[in-house]
């Protein structure tokens, strides 16, 4: 399949999986002042460097893409949604399997707080499951896109902004969110160039694969953080995926 004519270039996430703010200032400071890649702060990074930090990066120019994966009550996603939403970060993540009632609840809080540019996206099913996990641990019959596919549908029906999925997972998605009259984004994670291990990630696809399939943001970790040169690794990626949407 070859990206769409009206596709723009998808954007980076450099996925900042580090276990401490030290380790995190330490790789930013490998980075010219000019530059402010987007930034994704999971929950290894936030539990110890608190809200505070993040709202420092954001006060420092960062994009920053906040993933949490919100899964609770509605009125405790709610609540948190809003404490968030003082952080002023761009995208944040929740766990479709929530319910559409949690997700909408999302939606309110940030709609509520202002945070009219924050990007919700739901996460589908996490990149290091495959169909055995899913149907004989976690109890999901069927095959992984088939799950991926309904709970588009299911973050388009309460109003969230896309969905974080595979790369092989792109068109089920933009579809079944289409059907919901929603043309939602699709946040792909599990990004591996050619000759990058998986590690621990099952459903990955190399940049070029991704931009091919249609995706809008490539969460790439380990290629940039571990690489002896990571801005010339995050340029070498930028060039890949401008020359895959291309062809």
């Amino acid at each position: 399949m070859t990206a769409s004519t009206g596709q723009s270039v998808p954007t980076i996430i450099i996925a900042l999986d580090l276990p401490t703010q030290d380790a995190a200032e330490s790789f930013l400071s490998r980075w010219p002042r000019e530059k402010r890649p987007f930034l994704k702060v999971g929950m290894q990074l936030f539990y110890a460097t608190g809200p505070a930090w993040v709202a420092r990066l954001k006060e420092r120019g960062y994009p920053v893409f906040l993933d949490l994966k919100l899964h609770d009550i509605p009125h405790t996603v709610y609540h948190a949604v809003k404490s968030v939403a003082n952080l002023g970060v761009d995208m944040l993540t929740l766990h479709v399997g929530g319910g559409v009632s949690m997700m909408a609840a999302a939606r309110e809080a940030a709609e509520a707080s202002g945070a009219g540019t924050m990007r919700l996206v739901g996460v589908t099913q996490l990149t290091s499951t495959d169909r055995r996990t899913m149907n004989e641990e976690i109890g999901i019959p069927g095959t992984v896109g088939d799950c991926v596919r309904r709970y588009a549908g299911l973050a388009a029906q309460a109003g969230l902004h896309g969905v974080v999925c595979s790369g092989w997972e792109v068109p089920m998605v933009k579809q079944a969110m289409r059907e919901a009259s929603v043309e939602g984004i699709a946040v792909v994670p599990g990004i591996r160039p050619q000759g990058v291990a998986s590690d621990d990630q099952k459903r990955v696809m190399t940049p070029e694969q991704a931009v091919q399939n249609g995706a809008d943001y490539l969460v790439v970790g380990r290629a940039v953080l571990r690489a002896d040169d990571p801005v010339r690794a995050y340029e070498q990626i930028q060039q890949d995926i401008t020359k895959a949407r291309r062809i």
